[in-house]
């Protein structure tokens, strides 16, 4: 058994390497996107990729699920864990949803539109809840049962976890996507039941209308870019952070590949097997 372990764990390395690799060119190519986008104001807004900064304004009520807080954007995630090939226990995503509803970013020049769909978001709070199995609390029950998890029976058998990260209203955060048009739905005249209908009455037709005027473009992921990104920390941060990660992968991920082959040539001399002429 240990014998048929040592090419396997060979191939593996092999193929880790070469994800490696892979992840560390693509954190390569989004570093030097980021390096070279220079962050705009919203006033002077350019169409296409862009970087900007500023605050999280509310455009319509949303609640977290599990916290029940009031906020522009949330992400939850159901985990059970599961063990992997090498009998390690590691937490497994079952679930996971996003708010779709779009907010603003106001930068005091102007506001954009902002739709979080695709979004890879590193900014906001995260809480999380370990149970230790035979049944889950409220809010988590009811939660996967208006969800019809269907497996959420034999989930709360065992160990389970519940994140929630929130962005609220007046964070400064960074943004990194590509700018379209103003939409004419953002145009046109809304009144108070048309408001109510859309759950937007928390904030009032004032509120959005306000917002709404000052709208240059809405910001969302293009379909050929890199990443779109909302982060509360620096551009110069998020540059530092991905070029480690170039680093990591294009340097590392060579040496790891290069190793497991190494080590495979030499299983296959020692193993007796005919080499190739």
């Amino acid at each position: 058994m240990g014998a048929l372990l040592l090419p396997v764990g060979s191939v593996v390395a092999v193929g880790t390497g070469v994800l490696a690799f892979v992840h560390g060119f693509r954190s390569l190519r989004l570093q030097r996107v980021i390096q070279d986008t220079p962050t705009a104001k919203v006033r002077s807004l350019a169409m296409g990729l862009v970087e900007l900064e500023g605050r999280l304004q509310c455009r319509s009520r949303t609640n977290a699920p599990f916290s029940g807080r009031n906020c522009v954007w949330w992400e939850v995630l159901v985990q059970t864990i599961r063990q992997n090939n090498k009998g390690v226990k590691q937490w497994h995503t079952v679930h996971r949803e996003r708010s779709g509803n779009p907010f603003y970013l106001d930068d005091g020049t102007g506001t954009a539109l902002i739709y979080p769909q695709d979004a890879q978001v590193s900014a906001g709070d995260v809480t999380s809840e370990e149970t230790g199995g035979f049944g889950v609390p409220e809010p988590y029950s009811t939660y996967m049962h208006d969800r019809h998890l269907g497996l959420r029976a034999l989930y709360g058998m065992g160990p389970m976890r519940f994140q929630e990260r929130v962005l609220e209203e007046g964070r400064a955060v960074f943004v990194l996507g590509r700018a379209n048009p103003k939409p004419h739905a953002v145009e046109i005249s809304m009144d108070e039941d048309v408001l109510q209908a859309t759950g937007t009455d928390a904030y009032g037709a004032q509120h959005v209308r306000e917002f709404d005027g000052r709208c240059m473009a809405v910001i969302r992921k293009g379909p050929r870019d890199p990443a779109f990104l909302i982060s509360d920390r620096s551009e110069k941060s998020m540059a530092s952070e991905y070029g480690l990660k170039a680093f990591a992968g294009l340097v590392g991920g060579p040496v790891i590949a290069m190793f497991g082959l190494w080590f495979l040539v030499e299983l296959t001399k020692s193993s007796g097997f005919p080499q190739p002429h």
